[in-house]
């Protein structure tokens, strides 16, 4: 069984964005994301987090970002398996309100 996968808020990463505390990974297709991207966020699609692993510290706060929430939640569950530590975006770019950057 595993561990219960921790969500944040739209509203509460925006809050934080400045502060540094999470790092935001983006998993969703080249594509999507040329129509603007949470600022500052690193862009990895989903398919190949397993092969980027290494990009990845284990010392720091990731949140998952993708369309609705479902595959940065599929992307938390794995790296949360591989010792990760972090939170799913509820509610993916779809309920993202902050700025954006192309």
């Amino acid at each position: 069984m595993s561990e219960e996968i921790r969500e944040i808020t739209p509203e509460q990463l925006e809050q934080d964005l400045d502060s540094g505390k999470y790092e935001v990974v983006d998993v969703r297709e080249d594509e999507e994301v040329a129509g603007g991207m949470i600022p500052g966020a690193k862009h990895v699609v989903l398919g190949s987090i397993p092969e980027r692993l290494d990009e990845f510290d284990q010392n720091k706060e990731y949140v998952m970002v993708c369309r609705s929430g479902r595959r940065s939640y599929n992307a938390s569950q794995y790296l949360q398996e591989n010792g990760y530590n972090v939170h799913n975006l509820k509610g993916g770019m779809l309920e993202w309100k902050g700025d954006v950057i192309a």
